[in-house]
């Protein structure tokens, strides 16, 4: 605890960590106020009647949000479309030649490719703003149901998104930690208190099961979050020789001996999310079709026993899938090629990266089929009693991106108070494969 509090010091103690953190800290609490601002032209208690059953798709969209979706608040949309813009160029990168010319062409590419992912937010937040007020906003919460009032509201969607968006690039800019992530982790954290206070009053109730389950319920808790933590931090280190270099008499490498590290779970939360997308097309089906049959009502039922099997297959089959387009053996071998680099007993060029793509095959099985596991875990903590509400935090997308998110911020922190020669936030000073999973918001 005394070392504990020495760290809170030392971070303080640094003026530029100290102002990162407080501006990280301001910009989080507008992005908060702002998601409980309702629309103009909607009667917030008309509206909280309405959605007062909620469930399914309504429950996982305001997640996301931090509340702001049910709420029908001006940043109901929240950052979903941005990142939706964001998998459509990076999926673009692997089809679009002009895409892959401009990922090549360094700092000069990146920022044309920002650029066209702002473009195509607005455009999306266009096209989903009207759905969302269709959907989420019941004709009798409409104040005003007026041409002119979908068009300010659906202005004032896109814009909030917008504004969401810029908020996400200052604190990436000028404050610690991604802020895309931090956005949507905040919003995600922001119900937690809520689900842990409504779990409390259920195991207490007439009703409950007791302190016990509780507190078994909590450790249950713990020990998903640390085997999260395991599998977003696993590695597989694959050792790898430089040659020496020498030009004359002089000798310009000495030969070091290095590694790479492939990670165990390489795709992050994208399988997760691809999934998710896919599976939302069954609960469309069931909503809106007039001919249901029992198969698809099965399959949009997010406790069902089809659903869960057809989802841990698709996370299962897109972490290869995504794994496979963002890690190129071929790359990774013509690069050792070409900086003098070998993996120890494998010739250069093909069979380094045939070997390389054995190694990264195999130890994606594993990982593939862990994180198809915490993505229907939530529904055996139902099934064990927990309510809906905080079975959410026992896996899913919610508890990679919480995972994901801090360590990457943690990360950030630690190599400040490392630069000014204060101890890191572990003994060892060195938080082991901690590069941040949540890739998309790059």
């Amino acid at each position: 605890m005394k070392n504990f509090i020495q760290t809170l010091k030392n971070i303080w103690s640094i003026d530029e960590l100290r102002n990162r953190i407080l501006t990280t800290l301001a910009l989080l609490l507008v992005f908060r106020i702002g998601s409980y601002i309702v629309l103009p032209g909607i009667d917030a208690a008309r509206l909280a009647a309405a959605n007062e059953g909620g469930g399914g798709l309504a429950d996982l969209l305001n997640l996301f949000t931090g509340g702001a979706f049910n709420r029908a608040s001006i940043f109901s949309l929240g950052i979903m479309p941005y990142i939706s813009a964001s998998i459509i160029m990076q999926l673009a990168g692997i089809a679009v030649p002009s895409i892959q010319k401009m990922q090549k062409e360094g700092e000069s590419g990146r920022k044309k490719i920002n650029q066209y992912t702002r473009f195509l937010t607005i455009v999306i937040t266009c096209f989903q703003a009207p759905g969302f007020i269709a959907a989420s906003v019941p004709a009798e919460a409409r104040l005003f149901d007026t041409p002119f009032w979908w068009a300010m509201s659906i202005v004032i969607l896109t814009t909030g998104t917008l504004f969401v968006m810029w908020l996400g690039e200052r604190i990436t800019d000028r404050g610690v930690g991604n802020g895309i992530s931090l956005l949507i982790m905040i919003g995600i954290i922001a119900g937690l208190p809520a689900a842990f206070f409504q779990e409390i009053v259920a195991a207490t109730g007439p009703e409950g099961n007791g302190l016990v389950v509780l507190l078994i319920e909590v450790v249950a808790l713990l020990v998903v979050i640390g085997a999260t933590v395991a599998l977003v931090q696993a590695v597989r280190k694959v050792p790898i020789q430089f040659a020496k270099q020498q030009l004359g008499n002089r000798e310009y490498s000495q030969g070091a001996r290095q590694y790479i590290p492939l990670k165990v779970n390489s795709a992050g939360v994208m399988p997760i999310i691809f999934a998710q997308a896919i599976m939302f097309v069954p609960l469309y089906i069931a909503q809106y079709s007039d001919t249901q049959s029992g198969f698809v009502v099965e399959l949009a039922n997010f406790n069902g026993l089809y659903y869960n099997i057809l989802f841990f297959l698709m996370v299962v089959a897109f972490t290869y899938f995504y794994t496979a387009i963002t890690v190129n053996p071929n790359q990774m071998a013509d690069d050792l090629k070409r900086n003098g680099g070998f993996v120890p007993g494998v010739k250069p060029g093909k069979s380094t990266a045939d070997f390389l793509d054995t190694v990264l095959s195999r130890i994606t099985l594993p990982g593939a089929i862990f994180l198809g596991l915490i993505a229907i875990l939530p529904v055996f903590a139902v099934q064990a009693g927990v309510k809906q509400a905080f079975a959410i935090f026992f896996g899913g997308t919610s508890l990679l991106i919480m995972v994901g998110v801090i360590l990457d911020t943690l990360q950030q922190i630690e190599s400040y108070l490392l630069m000014r020669h204060y101890d890191g936030l572990m003994k060892t000073g060195k938080l082991a494969g901690r590069a941040s999973t949540f890739g998309m918001a790059g």
